[in-house]
């Protein structure tokens, strides 16, 4: 769930799904060469759809998964390339886009100087939190790290409300821990254990690249490993933050003082240049805690924790060294990567985060035709149309929960390809030979964005994604789905593919974002993006209950012995996909109301071409050291479950290719899941 986001005014969809091409002839099916043909594709879905490709195309050393999807998602960054390349060359007006985005690159593109500048960048602000004395200077180093959107221990940032998702206010959440989640600190398993030692290793280099003796560097661990860990005891793990009643924690100002009474918020707010207002504290016992270590932990304790979380943010800006210690635990250890990606690449992948709406501006305009946003404008409202029969037919939904969940549904803003308003970075100061300047003064300009919503009225306009990103999200306070156009492309999309490939790619995954408006945290979100409750009581029962269903399904899918899928953390997502295939595949039928279309295309019925391409877009091989990361803590599951989960529940699928009841793929109807 993103944190924040915006509707942009778009007229309600038709009930009637006309279709903008007349047939699919001379259109492209689902890649035939991926396909095993040696797999019985009622035994194994995932195998057969595109095991010939996976075992023709392992993983690439510098990744973590790999598929069509992520290799698309890769060569995206080789147009970005192009793009940046040609910028870096162009001697352009001061506060264009142009060079923004060509002297960002460019000084990430010096590696000599900054290899040869070594950690010096940082010397400033190191000396600086080494200076700090009182509880007093701890708290204004905070605020000036959370500047630099470094967020230890805590980050604060622009949400909607979620009583009045029309204004925005201030979000505190729990944040400042080295590895990805509490259960790291606090748990005995051996990977956990293992973990906590590789960390501190990792901690302890970063202080000794930084100048420490190995006797300092020792301390200065020992110091940030308990900060961290009494911080984690203190917070909720992964399951609670999915529940947003568990984190919607509304105060003012004065109370938020009293729950941090060491904490001067007053000040902080002063020196953010905002004025105070409502704030939603996501975890209060977390903030508790923080107040109890202004107080119980030493300036030196301090100093460490701040300098180690600096270090750990600028890593990757700094020299050689520093960028691989940072890609050593977190992508090597915690992601099973096997070498670092070209520096191409990571300058491509960081001008994107920093300046991503200038540098996604000149990427629109090259690479997304207007015929691609007006293709999926019709996608989308077919998947509309399909999700309103699918809630009118409900056997087990009540007339007065159907009617808000479709008044829910008609409120639904798609956004697609980019913004109608592009962000004015005109005032980052970037320059060629100062990287991890222009780094922070990126950063800045980013939280400075950030920071002036809140205490407003909601900016519906705004986009939380870069264009380029091959990714999608829904929002529940504001109740809008978002494709940039990064993921616009094959194998999820393509002007160039039939509609049965198109539907059962792209498809999903806009079915995917809107069942999230309907899933364990979306359903709690009513029309107006309101966290409030809208279903009667007998109705919530039954919708838990069939969510049961997906979360014991999910429980049983193991990515090695002894270690399965946290049902309860990744229902949201099987929900999604479960919701989105099915709703995919009604829209497709209703895409050829009217319509003829060839019986079959390269030997495969059309049914059969929707559902492979589902395998294809989602067929990620993935590491086993990414699998376990991914199973402790990221509320999707791995590409194999988000394949044959969703499609074993599906009687659609088991006629396209006449599987048996006993077959693997075949879910007996005691065991069935279906949510929408």
């Amino acid at each position: 769930m993103v944190r924040s986001a915006r509707i942009v005014v778009i007229c309600a969809l038709s009930v009637f799904g006309v279709p903008a091409f007349a047939q699919d002839s001379g259109r492209q099916g689902v890649q035939l060469g991926d396909i095993d043909r040696t797999a019985d594709p009622c035994n194994d879905f995932f195998q057969y759809a595109n095991g010939k490709w996976r075992e023709e195309n392992p993983i690439p050393a510098s990744m973590s998964r790999w598929s069509r999807r992520w290799q698309a998602g890769e060569s995206s960054k080789d147009r970005l390339r192009t793009i940046l390349e040609a910028t870096a060359l162009t001697k352009a007006p001061r506060g264009s886009i142009e060079q923004l985005t060509g002297d960002f690159y460019a000084g990430c593109m010096n590696e000599t100087q900054i290899d040869r500048l070594g950690v010096e960048p940082l010397r400033p602000l190191l000396t600086d939190i080494r200076q700090m004395k009182s509880p007093q200077d701890v708290q204004k180093m905070i605020v000036r790290l959370n500047g630099m959107a470094i967020s230890a221990p805590f980050a604060f940032y622009s949400s909607p409300d979620n009583h009045d998702p029309s204004f925005v206010i201030a979000q505190v959440i729990a944040s400042g821990l080295g590895m990805p989640d509490r259960d790291y600190y606090v748990k005995p398993d051996e990977r956990f254990i293992q973990a906590r030692e590789k960390y501190q290793a990792y901690v302890a280099r970063l202080f000794e690249l930084a100048g420490s003796t190995k006797a300092e560097a020792q301390a200065a661990t020992k110091a940030v490993v308990r900060m961290e860990t009494e911080l984690a005891r203190q917070s909720l793990d992964n399951v609670a933050l999915r529940d947003p009643q568990a984190t919607d924690h509304k105060m003012s100002i004065a109370q938020l003082q009293r729950l941090t009474p060491r904490f001067d918020w007053n000040a902080y707010y002063t020196a953010s240049g905002l004025t105070t207002g409502d704030v939603n504290v996501a975890e209060p016992k977390f903030m508790e805690e923080v107040d109890r270590q202004l107080g119980a932990a030493s300036p030196d304790d301090w100093k460490a924790y701040l300098t180690f979380h600096v270090l750990d943010s600028a890593a990757p800006s700094l020299s050689k060294p520093f960028v691989e210690e940072h890609f050593g635990f977190h992508s090597a250890y915690l992601r099973g990567a096997k070498e670092m990606k070209p520096r191409w690449k990571r300058c491509v992948e960081s001008t994107d985060e920093q300046l991503g709406e200038a540098l996604g501006k000149i990427y629109v305009e090259k690479y997304f035709p207007p015929e691609a946003k007006a293709r999926m404008q019709e996608l989308v409202k077919n998947l509309r149309l399909a999700m309103k029969e699918t809630i009118e037919e409900l056997d087990w939904m009540s007339a007065p929960t159907k009617q808000k969940a479709l008044e829910k549904l008609s409120t639904f803003n798609p956004k697609l390809g980019y913004p109608d308003k592009w962000k004015d970075y005109s005032t980052v100061p970037v320059k060629r030979d100062a990287f991890w300047g222009s780094t922070v003064a990126a950063r800045a300009f980013n939280v400075k964005d950030d920071l002036t919503q809140i205490n407003k009225p909601v900016d519906r306009g705004r986009w939380y994604m870069s264009p380029p990103t091959s990714d999608a999200y829904y929002n529940p306070p504001l109740n809008e789905i978002v494709f940039p156009a990064g993921i616009l492309q094959p194998p999820a999309f393509s002007v160039d593919a039939i509609d049965a490939v198109n539907y059962g790619a792209i498809g999903v995954v806009i079915g995917h974002e809107i069942s999230h408006g309907f899933d364990d945290q979306g359903s709690q979100y009513d029309a107006q993006g309101r966290l409030r409750n809208w279903w009667t009581a007998e109705d919530l029962k039954k919708f838990e209950a069939r969510g049961a269903c997906v979360v014991k399904q999910f429980d049983n899918y193991f990515v090695e012995p002894g270690l399965h899928h946290n049902g309860q953390l990744v229902l949201g997502e099987s929900i999604g996909d479960l919701a989105g295939a099915k709703i995919a595949y009604r829209a497709f039928k209703i895409s050829q109301r009217g319509k003829p279309a060839p019986a079959s295309v390269d030997g495969f019925t059309q049914d059969q071409q929707f559902f492979i391409a589902w395998g294809q877009f989602r067929g990620d091989a993935v590491r086993p050291e990414f699998a376990r990361t991914m199973v402790q803590g990221d509320p999707h599951p791995i590409g194999k479950y988000r394949v044959i989960g969703p499609l074993s529940n599906l009687p659609e699928f088991q006629r396209a290719f006449s599987c048996k009841a006993s077959s693997p793929m075949v879910r007996p109807p005691q065991e069935r899941c279906e949510v929408w």
